[in-house]
C-alpha cells in the first residue's frame, strides 16, 4: 500500500503486519516470560543462594509402588528425552507419591491455568500445583508448591517457577489464607532443584538432587513443603 502526499509516496506495511505488532504490544506477560532480574526489579525480590538449604530435612522412604514404577520409566523417559516424557514418566509418579502420603489432605493439578494478577504478569499455566485443600475441581488456597518441568535447562526455569511462587503468595493472601513459605521445584525429572519463598526473599538451594540416589531426600523436601504432620506411607 502506498500513501500519496504532495506527489511523494511512502510504502505502508500490510494491515496484517500492523495487527500482529498491535497484538504483540498488548500481549500480557506470563510466568514463562520472567527472568530473575525482572523479578528483582518488578517485585523487589531478594535472592538468597544457599548450598544445602534443605540439609536438615529427613528423607522419606519411597513406596514399593513408586520404586517399581521408576525402575521402568526413568531410563525410558531419559532416552525419549522430551519434557512430556519426563513429566509423565518421572515427575507425575513422584508427586502422586506425595499425594498418597498426604492421605487426601492435598490437591494436585497438572498443566492448569493459574491467573492471579494480569497487570503484574502473574498469569499463565503452571506445570504442577499442590494446594493444601482437598478440593480437586478447582485450585483453592493455600497453594503450597509450584513445580516446573524442564527438558534439560534447570537454570532457565528458575524465573518461571519463582513467578508462579509469587503468584501463589498473592493468591493465598487475597483468599485470606497466607502461609509463611511457598516452596518451588524446577526439575528435569532426573535432576531436582528446590526453592523457598518467604516474604520477598527467595532462597535457592545450590544443591541439585538426582532421582537416583536421592529419591528419598526429594520426597522429604516435597513433603516438608506440605506443612502437614508426618504420616506413614
Amino acid at each position: 500500500m502506498v500513501e500519496r502526499n504532495g506527489g511523494r509516496g511512502r510504502v505502508l506495511p500490510p494491515a496484517s503486519v500492523i495487527m500482529m505488532k498491535m497484538a504483540e504490544a498488548k500481549r500480557e506477560m506470563a510466568y514463562s516470560d520472567f527472568t530473575l532480574q525482572m523479578l528483582k526489579k518488578d517485585f523487589g525480590l531478594q535472592v538468597d543462594e544457599q548450598p544445602n538449604l534443605f540439609a536438615s530435612v529427613e528423607p522419606v522412604a519411597s513406596s514399593d509402588l513408586l520404586n517399581t514404577t521408576l525402575e521402568e520409566t526413568v531410563q525410558l523417559a531419559i532416552a525419549i528425552n522430551t519434557e512430556k516424557a519426563r513429566s509423565e514418566m518421572i515427575i507425575t509418579p513422584v508427586l502422586l507419591e506425595v499425594r498418597r502420603w498426604a492421605k487426601g489432605q492435598i490437591s494436585l493439578f497438572s498443566g492448569t491455568e493459574f491467573n492471579v494478577d494480569s497487570e503484574k504478569g502473574l498469569v499463565g499455566y503452571c506445570d504442577y500445583i499442590l494446594s493444601r485443600s482437598r478440593e480437586q475441581l478447582m485450585i483453592n488456597s493455600p497453594v503450597i508448591l509450584i513445580t516446573e518441568a524442564k527438558n534439560e535447562n534447570i537454570k532457565a526455569g528458575l524465573g518461571q517457577c519463582i513467578a508462579g511462587m509469587i503468584a501463589a503468595q498473592y493468591f493465598n493472601q487475597r483468599e485470606g489464607q497466607a502461609i509463611d513459605a511457598i516452596y518451588g521445584a524446577v526439575t528435569t525429572g532426573e535432576i531436582w532443584k528446590f526453592l523457598r519463598l518467604t516474604d520477598v526473599t527467595v532462597s535457592i538451594d545450590l544443591t541439585d538432587y538426582y532421582i537416583s540416589p536421592n529419591l528419598n531426600k526429594i520426597l522429604g523436601i516435597l513433603i516438608q513443603g506440605l506443612g502437614l504432620p508426618v504420616l506413614a506411607v
